[in-house]
């Protein structure tokens, strides 16, 4: 008797090794978003030489693949234009059916708490636009906080519908974006991953590779303190909140992080060489926008927040394909959560629409520095989207002029022709200009979008 139960033990174990059941990482789950009119990486795990079968119900077309000695498979699809519900069933030895997908844009939300920041933190407005969350067009998908020392291949979470009850623990900034997103591309569903970690520097986000080969991101790297809140250790987040969604076809990034990297002097390297290897991983040059932090009274360096600012501006030229939003106008200077987060959502959403999707042909960006051309002691200051440029309180005293000695005196301000002339009775032969430059400077520069100016140094 007992050799017969330890027969049937051994055929259970061999028999649920052979039919090792069909599955697939959490980011494919009932109720997701793929990406429209794209070819779609779809991947799991399976019994090695399972065969793999994939039928999509937009147009019952038959994938085949077939698993690896690794037990891995991997498709790529083709999806439609916008639409849905579909379904996909995924066929070994078990099946596995997803129900309720909408086929769309998709867009990863990334970054430390600005972003995670939800309507639950008591936002503006916070409650009210919680109650009118519901949209079956809007998905989310909430990464868990994780650390890994290695990649990992997998994650917790799956995909849910914009409720009341759903939207108000998820990124206000990303819902926002996604709503306005909708107003222009008409009924496109929008599907948002958001993975963030509050208190978090930028280099948790990337590779530990990529900070260990680069003697300036990892000189800069060991200055990061340990915190009781969250990981300091390069990669850690990466492998565990990045890593696992690799290849999920995205439209692109969406970035609000950088008050945890305040007092870097090489701010604009290190985001580059994050958004360098995510595109690498993903063998895509998806658009990467990102919000330029706030001013905000830091520690007793009256220019360490105000250096990372404008580090994220010179990153603009540093790496193609990325769009920045100037918040100064909407923050609060002794909050480092500024509460309006509907206006960051949408003036996202408004650049992804005219420089991703082409249906918005507004100015979208505040003016930012061009040029300087200095006439004995007058100096006149070009901007880019300088179209209509005006001070806020008609004149403006946040403009410095320098001679060769690199000492910064006040000048005055005047606008003509949407250019800034600058004169200063301290400075007879001017070399070099800033503006706003302070950590809690706001912006008094603006265009005729109503969108401020980033402070700047020039070169």
């Amino acid at each position: 008797m007992k050799n017969n139960i330890y027969k049937f033990v051994f055929f259970l174990l061999i028999s649920s090794t052979m039919m090792a059941n069909v599955s697939l990482p959490n980011i494919f789950s009932d109720n997701m978003v793929l990406q429209r009119n794209s070819e779609v990486k779809i991947w799991g795990w399976a019994n090695p030489k399972e065969e793999i079968k994939l039928v999509s119900s937009w147009n019952n077309q038959e994938y085949k693949t077939v698993a690896s000695n690794q037990a891995k498979w991997e498709l790529t699809i083709k999806t439609p234009e916008a639409g849905g519900p579909f379904t996909i069933s995924i066929k070994g030895y078990n099946e596995v059916v997803l129900k309720n997908i909408l086929i769309g844009e998709v867009w990863l939300c990334s970054g430390q708490s600005n972003m995670e920041m939800s309507a639950s933190w008591g936002i503006d407005d916070g409650e009210e636009e919680a109650k009118n969350a519901t949209n079956p067009n809007i998905r989310f998908f909430t990464v868990p906080k994780l650390t890994a020392e290695n990649p990992q291949n997998n994650l917790l979470g799956n995909w849910v519908e914009s409720t009341p009850e759903t939207m108000k623990y998820f990124s206000a900034v990303g819902y926002f974006f996604a709503k306005r997103l909708r107003e222009d591309l008409k009924n496109v569903p929008i599907g948002l991953i958001s993975s963030n970690w509050g208190g978090t520097p930028a280099e948790i986000w990337m590779s530990a590779d990529v900070v260990n080969n680069d003697p300036v991101l990892l000189e800069n790297a060991k200055k990061l303190n340990e915190q009781e809140y969250g990981p300091r250790q390069p990669g850690r987040a990466y492998n565990a909140m990045i890593y696992p969604i690799i290849g999920f076809k995205i439209a692109g990034t969406l970035w609000y992080q950088g008050e945890s990297n305040v007092g870097s002097l090489v701010y604009d390297k290190t985001l580059g060489a994050l958004i360098t290897s995510w595109r690498k991983e993903w063998k895509d040059e998806f658009p990467f926008y990102y919000v330029q932090i706030a001013p905000f009274k830091t520690g007793s360096n009256n220019f360490s927040n105000v250096t990372v600012r404008d580090s994220q501006r010179k990153l603009l030229k540093e790496v193609p394909k990325t769009g920045m939003v100037v918040i100064s106008d909407i923050s609060d200077t002794i909050d480092i959560h500024p509460k309006n987060k509907k206006s960051v959502g949408i003036r996202l959403a408004n650049l992804a629409l005219a420089e991703t999707y082409k249906v918005n042909s507004n100015l979208v960006n505040g003016p930012l520095f061009k040029s300087i051309k200095i006439d004995k002691n007058k100096v006149t200051v070009s901007f880019d989207y300088g179209d209509g440029l005006y001070f806020k309180d008609k004149k403006s005293n946040q403009f410095e002029v320098a001679g060769t000695d690199g000492v910064f005196y006040p000048a005055e301000a005047s606008i003509k022709n949407n250019e800034v002339i600058l004169t200063s009775k301290k400075v007879a032969s001017p070399a070099k200009v800033r503006f706003a430059w302070g950590n809690t400077t706001q912006s008094d520069l603006f265009n005729k979008a109503n969108l401020p100016a980033s402070c700047f140094v020039s070169e």
